[in-house]
């Protein structure tokens, strides 16, 4: 079924760079706290225009009385963006998920580099302060189309020379996007690297990671794959192993909309197959993943699928339901 939801108020609005505001949300109720959450989490805004949204916390992981997000106003904005910076005002409440992390911050690496590209900066401002206050050697690599347009450089700036070394590129003063090669080379195979930003950034620096030799690479999309048409016009069969039960998926239809039409009630959020809630254990099958959520390892292993939008090869899949 559907994660319950938590009652938060809008409690601050804040001017971050051109194009991006921040969110602080404070529990609804007196003296209730929220849930805590860990340095990558992210929570979904169930908008009023029925729209589900999800964004990465990017206050520190020990607060217990606030949750910030970092919005963006997308050029290409299919409504949640665009509500947020219109609509969405102080004094309101709404329905927030409890946090979810499918961006986590290993504490103990020997060290890490975190790299963003535009509003990604909002998870990997998180980790920044996780780990500054754990002590724990780190570098950061912050990449903007502009300086007006890059949240947060002033906190950042702040401990820039302390124990965080901070790597700034602009586009517009540089003339190039970044050269992740040339940022990331000897960095040991023994650092994890975190990178969070628009998609031909992170498929650069997946490529760079797997060239450098560096096996411990994460990353968080803002957007799901597209569905290829082939893809999408292929039609099978769903088992359920546990509920000893068969669903047909046609063509054009989600494996989440076949099994909410069957009356179940799976775990689901976004549909968009960035939020993970809908994360489901696969026993056997083809599968196309279609997820902004797995890596590429969890992948070519097959053991779980998004079922908001991935799909399956195979005429036969057989999921842990």
């Amino acid at each position: 079924m559907s994660a319950p939801t938590l009652n938060a108020l809008v409690h601050t609005m804040r001017y971050e760079a051109d194009g991006i505001v921040s969110i602080e949300f404070r529990p609804a109720a007196p003296g209730v706290e929220f849930p805590p959450f860990d340095a990558g989490a992210h929570i979904d805004l169930h908008l009023s225009n029925a729209l589900v949204r999800s964004y990465s916390l990017c206050n520190p992981s020990s607060d217990r009385q606030r949750y910030v997000v970092g919005v963006a106003l997308d050029r290409k904005s299919r409504g949640g963006s665009r509500f947020v910076h219109q609509q969405l005002r102080v004094g309101q409440t709404i329905a927030i998920s409890p946090p979810r992390n499918n961006f986590k911050l290993h504490e103990d690496a020997p060290r890490s580099v975190l790299v963003c590209g535009g509003i990604g900066v909002t998870p990997i401002w998180c980790m920044l302060q996780r780990l500054v206050a754990l002590g724990r050697p780190v570098e950061l690599i912050c990449c903007a189309r502009s300086r007006k347009e890059a949240a947060f450089t002033e906190a950042i700036g702040a401990l820039q020379g302390t124990q965080v070394a901070v790597t700034w590129h602009f586009d517009d003063e540089r003339g190039v996007p970044p050269d992740l090669g040339a940022l990331l080379q000897g960095k040991g195979a023994d650092t994890h690297f975190y990178c969070c930003g628009p998609g031909p950034m992170l498929d650069a620096f997946e490529a760079t990671c797997e060239r450098l030799g560096y096996p411990n690479a994460h990353i968080e999309r803002f957007a799901a794959a597209p569905v290829a048409s082939t893809d999408a016009e292929r039609g099978f069969v769903v088992w359920l192993q546990k509920a000893g039960r068969e669903i047909e998926v046609p063509p054009g239809k989600s494996i989440l909309d076949c099994l909410i039409d069957g009356g179940l009630d799976p775990d689901h959020s976004c549909k968009e197959g960035v939020c993970g809630a809908c994360e489901t254990a696969v026993v056997a099958g083809e599968l196309v993943h279609h997820d902004g959520i797995l890596s590429k390892q969890e992948r070519e292993a097959g053991k779980t699928m998004m079922i908001c939008v991935s799909r399956c090869k195979s005429e036969r899949l057989v999921l842990d339901i």
